[in-house]
């Protein structure tokens, strides 16, 4: 007799799993400002993404949650797309970058008790480190050991007579606790991005004798770092993400935008400091300390003058800093094609095919009037 069969219910396939957001890492600074404003005005949403950000505390926490997947990308140091590929104090992994955040935007900030000494520029500092030779070594801070900010702070020291590895010593302090430091005399000075030198100014503790515009106008500071593996496997993803970037740095740069940007960057998720802190470098006036005050237009450029294109200059200006003073260790072979493999400049002008021809403002009223950023 045949067996019976027992009718089956007709399988149902299970819904694939949403996908995961991206995961993006940032630095509490000004310069995150594209990440951040493309995140909070929808506009990785409107290149098709979904994106999580993710405030880390300093450099090697990016650079190793980068490394060990963590982080799908990130807000970085131009320098680490160098640093990271060729393993410089870390494992060596491929990384790139496709978009520039932003060119300038770095100060030299020095102690109060420096000018108290007497100091007013790198001569009088020169002057100053002679003097106390025997009771003390002067220390300054830089945010990472391969960064603008060393290269700005060497050159910046050799300029005015002082060797920056016989006469003082240079130490890495993350960039949110550089300003703690200062104000508690464990550091003479430092160099770093807004708003840690205007928090300075403001509260008294320093001043600043040098901006990155003076030092080298239209240097290359932050990026969008990647593993150059994410870019293999989740191009078009990667694409998007310097679209919609690209798009908000345009934003950061308008004029009428500053002071919103100001207050947005100003909330705890972000940078939590005070707005007016903030719009010291995004609208002005930049107050160095001791009554110097300047315009800030050009303190910091997000997108204009080309700021996010990732050309081989501004690897090379990098490279040409790491040689300059003996950043690579003895016996670093540095492939000639590197800048170009780190900074891909055509991948950004494969994104920005994407964009609309002119950027635009929010359908937001923003008053351009500092007495709107509290």
């Amino acid at each position: 007799m045949p067996r019976a069969t027992v009718p089956t219910k007709p399988t149902t396939a299970l819904p694939a799993p949403a996908p995961r957001p991206l995961r993006l890492g940032f630095i509490a600074l000004n310069d995150a400002a594209p990440l951040i404003v493309a995140h909070e005005h929808g506009l990785f949403r409107q290149h098709g993404l979904k994106v999580e950000l993710s405030r880390e505390v300093g450099w090697a926490t990016i650079r190793d949650k980068l490394i060990y997947r963590e982080l799908d990308a990130a807000h970085a140091l131009g320098a680490m797309a160098v640093s990271t590929t060729l393993g410089l104090h870390c494992l060596p992994t491929e990384c790139l970058t496709a978009c520039v955040l932003n060119t300038n935007g770095n100060s030299i900030t020095l102690s109060e008790a420096l000018w108290s000494r007497g100091v007013r520029d790198g001569a009088t500092l020169r002057d100053e480190i002679i003097r106390a030779r025997t009771e003390r070594t002067y220390v300054f801070g830089v945010v990472f050991e391969y960064s603008s900010h060393r290269i700005l702070l060497c050159d910046w020291l050799r300029a005015a007579g002082i060797n920056p590895v016989r006469d003082v010593r240079i130490v890495v302090v993350p960039p949110p606790q550089l300003f703690r430091n200062l104000a508690a005399d464990t550091l003479d000075g430092y160099c770093v991005g807004e708003p840690w030198n205007s928090l300075a100014v403001r509260e008294q503790a320093g001043w600043c004798p040098a901006v990155s515009t003076d030092l080298a106008p239209g240097h290359p500071e932050k990026i969008l770092l990647v593993r150059a593996d994410f870019v293999e496997r989740r191009g078009a993803e990667h694409l998007a993400l310097v679209a919609a970037i690209t798009e908000a740095a345009a934003l950061c740069d308008e004029p009428a935008f500053r002071p919103e940007l100001a207050k947005l960057l100003a909330r705890p998720e972000y940078l939590n400091v005070p707005a007016k802190v903030i719009a010291a470098s995004l609208v002005g006036p930049l107050d160095y300390g001791h009554g110097h005050r300047c315009d800030a237009a050009n303190f910091i450029q997000f997108h204009r003058n080309g700021a996010n294109d990732p050309t081989p200059a501004k690897a090379a200006w990098l490279l040409e800093g790491f040689k300059r003073h003996s950043l690579l260790p003895d016996g670093t072979l540095v492939p000639a094609d590197l800048g170009a493999r780190v900074f891909r400049s055509d991948l950004f002008h494969q994104a920005i095919q994407r964009l609309p021809s002119q950027p635009s403002l929010p359908a937001t009223r923003y008053e351009n009037d500092l007495a709107t950023v509290s």
